[in-house]
């Protein structure tokens, strides 16, 4: 078993650094059921196009989500299924 060195929990601070604000949480739980064109997602959040690809690419330099190009659009979906584990984990901690 490999000892876990301080870069090793920078890069998973990171990741939860970009699933926490909670339009994030939103698009990753969305993308849960299947690809998502940017535009479904825009709908879905209910802000700009501009505002939902920022959080997009947050999501995207965290390793959390992958997209795919076709024509002009772009289709994201989930790359870590496993990380809304801990989000059903710590759903319930504070309501």
């Amino acid at each position: 078993m490999k000892i876990k060195t301080k870069a090793d929990y920078a890069a998973q601070a990171s990741v939860l650094k970009a699933m926490g604000h909670p339009t994030r949480l939103l698009i990753l739980h969305s993308l849960k059921k299947r690809e998502t064109c940017v535009c479904e997602l825009r709908d879905l959040v209910g802000d700009d196009l501009s505002t939902v690809s920022k959080h997009l690419l947050v999501l995207k330099n965290a390793g959390l989500v992958a997209v795919r190009r076709d024509g002009n659009w772009l289709h994201y979906r989930l790359a870590c299924p496993c990380v809304l584990d801990f989000t059903d984990c710590i759903a319930g901690l504070r309501k």
